[in-house]
C-alpha cells in the first residue's frame, strides 16, 4: 500500500525540520550558517551547517537507489543512468567548497564535467530505448515529485534565494545569515522531494521489471477499457 509511504514521508520531514528549527532555537548559532572560517573572511559560509550536511546524504542515497535500478531494473535503465549521473554531479556541486578550500580552487567545475558530459552523450546514444523506457513508467507519481524538486531547486530557490531581493526587503536591518537561512531550508524542501521521488520511482521500476507479462489479448482489452 502506498499510503503508509506518503505517511512515512511526511512525518519524517516534519520531524527533521522540527529538529532542525528546534536545535536553532534552543542553541543559537548551532546551524552554523554564517561561519568565518578566518579573520579576513567579510561574507562567511554555511557549509558547515547540519542542513548543509544533509544534502549529500540525501543526494547519496538518491545516486544509490539509481544505482539499484539501473543494476536490476533493465527495462528503466535508460532512465536510471542519467539520473544516477546528475546525482554524481549534484554530489560535486554540493561539496564545491571544500575541493576550493582542501585541493584546487574550482577543481568542482573540472569534475562536474565528467558526469554532465557523460549524461549528455549517453541520453543522446540511447535516446530510443529512452523514450520506451519513459512510455513505460509515464504517468509517474515518482517523475512527478523529481520535477517538482528540480522547479524548487533550479529555478525557485535561485530567484527568491537572490541577495539583491533581501537587501531590497530588509534594508538598512538586512542579514546576510537571514538569506541564507531561508535559501537553505527551501533548498532542502527540494531535496527531500527529490529523494521521495527517487523512491517512488524505484518502487515503480521495480513493479514493471517484476510484474508477470500479459497476453496481448488481455493487454488490448484492458487498453479499451
Amino acid at each position: 500500500m502506498v499510503w503508509p509511504r506518503y505517511i512515512a514521508y511526511f512525518a519524517g520531514i516534519a520531524l527533521l525540520t522540527w529538529l532542525l528549527t528546534q536545535l536553532e532555537i534552543s542553541f543559537p548559532g548551532s546551524l552554523k550558517l554564517h561561519v568565518l572560517v578566518n579573520p579576513a573572511d567579510q561574507f562567511g559560509t554555511s557549509e558547515y551547517s547540519p542542513i548543509e550536511i544533509i544534502q549529500p546524504i540525501i543526494i547519496a542515497v538518491c545516486g544509490g537507489l539509481m544505482v539499484w535500478v539501473a543494476n536490476y531494473c533493465p527495462s528503466q535503465r535508460p532512465i536510471a543512468i542519467p539520473f544516477g549521473g546528475l546525482a554524481l554531479a549534484f554530489m560535486i556541486r554540493e561539496l564545491d567548497y571544500f575541493f576550493d578550500r582542501f585541493l584546487v580552487d574550482n577543481l568542482w567545475q573540472v569534475l562536474i564535467g565528467f558526469p554532465a558530459a557523460f549524461v549528455i552523450v549517453y541520453t543522446y546514444r540511447a535516446r530510443r530505448r529512452l523514450r520506451i523506457a519513459w512510455g513505460r513508467i509515464w504517468p509517474s507519481p515518482g517523475m512527478a515529485l523529481l520535477f517538482a524538486g528540480a522547479v524548487i531547486l533550479f529555478a525557485f530557490v535561485r530567484i527568491v534565494g537572490h541577495e539583491p531581493l533581501w537587501m531590497s526587503l530588509l534594508g538598512e536591518n538586512y542579514q546576510r545569515v537571514a538569506k541564507l537561512a531561508v535559501e537553505e531550508f527551501i533548498e532542502l524542501i527540494g531535496y527531500f522531494l527529490w529523494l521521495i521521488g527517487t523512491i517512488e520511482y524505484t518502487y515503480e521500476a521495480r513493479a514493471i521489471a517484476f510484474k508477470q507479462p500479459k497476453p496481448l489479448a488481455q493487454r488490448l482489452r484492458e487498453k479499451r477499457r
